[in-house]
């Protein structure tokens, strides 16, 4: 990766144009340094390379670009139309296979650019066999790196990933050395600077998958079985070593990049600049900038896990807290299987020890109390009432309380309460007392509302600080008049009035006892006296 990282550089303005490799990888490693999204034609155009791995005939074409692959790793570049043919019969599954069809697979695969061909002339005799075009193919670059991506993910679950405090300890020390490196040769300070960065990466992406995959639906469904029990500890043991080796490196390398002086930080990526730039390379231009922007932004990527940035928290401290709380997680669903394995558990020791504990009582007296100490009282009942508490607090006793009585009622479909005879009381006087306290009331209300009638109108912008009873009965009046279509309505009494809204894009305050309120500019006015 990193010999070819600058096919992968992000064009900029200040710096010459290279191949439209990948600008999208570069942000990537350049995750250090925010940059900003930018579309180009490598990015909109489709991938026609992994076209294979989803075609008509993918089983053939995989088979052969496998082939291919396995030959590039033993360094056999170039293959014939006969080896691959010879390749594939060499397993039965394909004994029915014909030249024919590997002829036209391998045609297919150039066209979709996975395979790159060139005539081989080296062969020819006459003419017409030159006319034949025998080719010799290869695997492009894409078609490698799609190999590798696809090899990959068929032994993703078998490798895994881990967490290793060795990675921590090796990246502590050199980070110690970054001082030293000022003054060494720059070979052996890019041999330095491609240790760090390949621990830190292998450090990022394993914690990450380690933390991913015990968070996952099936770690989850795991931790709740029984045989989960068996490796609980050596689980907990590994991710508290882990712990330990965060707790013993992390704060030296956050020291180290604190105090380290810019001079000698600049003096550092001047020499692993210029190695990278003596790097010979083919079909792409790289200038001094774009290979410093490389290296600063790597750096800017540890210094940000290990220290953080604009106050926030480092990614160090945050997977301290996300393994401490995977610990507890774990305890807690160990704890869980525990008490369920204890429910189902043979208690024949328990009852013989209680056994011996009864014998060994003087008299009947003592039994019973070892009777109400170890199975507590008989026929108990959970009554649950509404009763009302002097205090909520939950540490406050039963017996602190003061005693209620509860009526029971039995629970049987024949029980009926007992009805009690009593006599029809006479309230004609109580009646009486309440209508002519009615009455009483409504003549003070209409007294008070005659008061603010002046000429046979009501204005409420004129009206004085109102009680919230004849505040409630112009307010019905209002919502009765609106009522209508003609905005009229009686009152209680007979009285019919109609609501005056010539002026109601005005407002006015109303002054009550209990508040104000705003409501437009109206008037009641009174058409004819009570009946």
């Amino acid at each position: 990766m990193e010999s070819n990282w600058n096919q992968a550089v992000e064009a900029d303005s200040d710096i010459p144009q290279i191949s439209e490799s990948g600008s999208w990888f570069w942000r990537i490693m350049n995750k250090g340094e925010h940059v900003a999204l930018q579309v180009s034609d490598k990015l909109l155009k489709p991938l026609t390379e992994a076209k294979y791995l989803n075609a008509d005939n993918v089983s053939r074409y995989r088979c052969i670009m496998r082939i291919f692959f396995e030959n590039y790793e033993k360094l056999k570049y170039w293959l014939y139309l006969e080896e691959v043919y010879e390749e594939m019969l060499k397993d039965p599954f394909w004994s029915e296979y014909k030249i024919e069809q590997c002829q036209q697979d391998l045609t297919m695969l150039t066209e979709w650019k996975n395979l790159n061909t060139i005539q081989d002339t080296r062969r020819v005799s006459s003419i017409e066999e030159f006319k034949n075009k025998k080719y010799r193919y290869q695997m492009s670059e894409y078609s490698v790196e799609i190999e590798r991506l696809v090899i990959r993910l068929e032994n993703l679950f078998i490798e895994g990933a881990s967490l290793e405090p060795t990675l921590l300890e090796r990246i502590r020390r050199n980070m110690e050395r970054f001082p030293e490196m000022a003054g060494k040769d720059k070979n052996e300070v890019y041999t330095w600077w491609t240790d760090l960065n390949n621990d830190f990466m292998r450090l990022n992406q394993n914690y990450q998958d380690y933390i991913r995959d015990l968070n996952s639906v099936k770690a989850e469904e795991m931790m709740r079985t029984k045989e989960f029990l068996v490796f609980k500890d050596r689980l907990i043991e590994y991710l508290r070593s882990f712990i330990k080796g965060l707790q013993r490196n992390v704060g030296v390398i956050e020291e180290c990049l604190k105090t380290q002086e810019s001079d000698m930080r600049e003096a550092v990526f001047d020499k692993i600049v210029e190695y990278e730039f003596l790097i010979p390379r083919m079909e792409v231009e790289v200038s001094e900038k774009m290979i410093r922007r490389k290296a600063e932004g790597r750096f800017k990527s540890i210094y940000d896990w290990f220290v953080g940035s604009e106050g926030q928290e480092n990614e160090a401290a945050k997977l301290f807290d996300v393994t401490n709380e995977i610990i507890r997680r774990i305890t807690r669903y160990a704890a869980q299987l525990s008490e369920k394995n204890a429910l189902g558990a043979n208690r024949k020791e328990e009852y013989r020890k209680v056994a011996e504990m009864f014998m060994r009582c003087e008299n009947l007296e003592e039994a019973h109390k070892m009777s109400a100490m170890v199975f507590g009282m008989e026929k108990t009942f959970h009554i649950a009432g509404d009763q009302v508490r002097e205090t909520d607090s939950m540490n406050r006793g039963v017996y602190e309380e003061k005693p209620i009585q509860i009526e029971l009622k039995p629970r049987v479909r024949t029980y009926r309460e007992k009805t009690k005879r009593s006599s029809i009381i006479e309230s004609t006087e109580k009646k009486l007392e309440t209508r002519r306290k009615m009455l009483e009331q409504q003549k003070e209300e209409e007294k008070k509302i005659k008061m603010l009638e002046k000429d046979g109108a009501i204005d409420f912008s004129a009206l004085p600080i109102l009680e919230p009873r004849i505040r409630e009965i112009l307010l019905k009046w209002i919502s009765d008049a609106m009522e209508s279509v003609d905005f009229s309505a009686r009152t209680d009494d007979g009285r019919r009035y109609r609501l005056d809204k010539s002026n109601m894009a005005e407002k006015c305050v109303v002054h009550c006892e209990d508040g104000n309120f705003t409501m437009p500019k109206m008037r009641i006015v009174f058409q004819e006296e009570s009946v």
